[in-house]
């Protein structure tokens, strides 16, 4: 059995939560960064007919194609979603739209084009929205779907958001099932440019089967090759999801998420490299035991020590931050490599 069959064989046992299809999976406020400022956000899950990908089985620890709707949402469900979703935006001045849909926006089986104009053709006409950033995944990049978007949105600024998750090829197929190659990246991220739209690129900190420090170096490895393909780069802490092949590894303790001092020398390193690329992280999840974390005493404040340094850039914030487990974590770098695969301490 191949690993896409065996996650297939594990996303066929779970079942689709039901909700009505005129509801958003979920809607929440935030903050991020817009030409350097700290700004409002209002991200937007879609609920869709979900990921062609996760359908046929998908990504090792992805959990979100469980949001989908259990029959095709309509037009009308669709444009429902996103007016509740913009309920949540009354008490905003100026915001930018993230959308996601448990799968790719620019996918015309998860929105339809039509649906997909209407949707961004009210965006354009709210002078509140200073920005639209929409997931997807890279083989849905093409000169059509960008050119309807941007034909719509020119007074709003548009950006692409690709869950690349690693530059290694070998490391996407065998540990992430990702299906998609590097190659289809940069070249959906080369057409952006030339369209004038803005990429950002997510980055996978751990997926299974990789040590502590080979995660690490991975990443790091990544936002080298990257730099010159991408106008910010978001790192995902990978967390155990409910029905994922990554659960089943941390169920039978072949699996521990990463360490947020991992991270912590990941952004101070890649920053101090190329210090005009945005480089952010936000650890969701941070301080369980299904999130990435340190020890009980300073998960949580180091997981905020990373959130405040993503919407300032600067370094400084990181690089005086300390505890006791941060020995341990040390511990842990010169030794996981030697465990197979298990990791030392949960």
């Amino acid at each position: 059995m191949n690993l896409n069959d065996r996650i297939l064989e594990i996303r066929q046992q779970q079942r689709i939560k039901k909700a009505p299809n005129n509801e958003p999976a979920a809607v929440w406020t935030g903050k991020d960064l817009l030409q350097g400022e700290i700004t409002d956000t209002l991200t937007l899950i879609f609920k869709t007919c979900g990921c062609w990908w996760g359908i046929k089985g998908g990504c090792t620890m992805c959990g979100f194609v469980y949001d989908r709707a259990s029959t095709p949402p309509s037009a009308e469900d669709l444009l429902q979603q996103y007016e509740k979703a913009l309920e949540r935006s009354s008490g905003l001045q100026e915001f930018i739209v993230k959308i996601f849909t448990s799968g790719s926006f620019l996918d015309e089986k998860e929105i339809d084009a039509q649906v997909r104009e209407t949707l961004l053709n009210k965006m354009e006409a709210d002078e509140r929205i200073k920005k639209v950033i929409v997931e997807t995944r890279p083989e849905f990049v093409t000169e059509d779907t960008l050119a309807s978007c941007t034909e719509v949105l020119k007074n709003t600024g548009f950006e692409i958001a690709i869950g690349l998750e690693t530059s290694s090829d070998l490391i996407r197929k065998r540990s992430i099932n990702k299906g998609f190659t590097y190659a289809g990246f940069s070249r959906a991220t080369q057409l952006a440019h030339e369209k004038g739209v803005t990429v950002k690129a997510y980055l996978l900190l751990k997926p299974p089967f990789l040590s502590e420090i080979e995660g690490m170096n991975d990443i790091i490895d990544t936002i080298d090759d990257i730099v010159s393909l991408v106008d910010t780069v978001s790192i995902n802490l990978c967390n155990v999801q409910r029905g994922t092949f990554v659960e089943r590894l941390w169920e039978r303790n072949q699996y521990r998420p990463p360490w947020l001092w991992s991270v912590v020398r990941i952004l101070i390193e890649s920053k101090k490299n190329h210090p005009d690329l945005v480089i952010t992280s936000d650890p969701v999840g941070a301080g369980s035991k299904r999130g990435p974390h340190n020890c009980r005493e300073c998960s949580h404040m180091v997981a905020d020590m990373i959130r405040e340094y993503s919407l300032t850039q600067d370094i400084a914030i990181l690089e005086d931050l300390n505890c006791d487990c941060k020995e341990e974590w040390e511990k842990v770098l010169e030794l996981d490599g030697l465990t197979f695969g298990c990791p030392i301490k949960s």
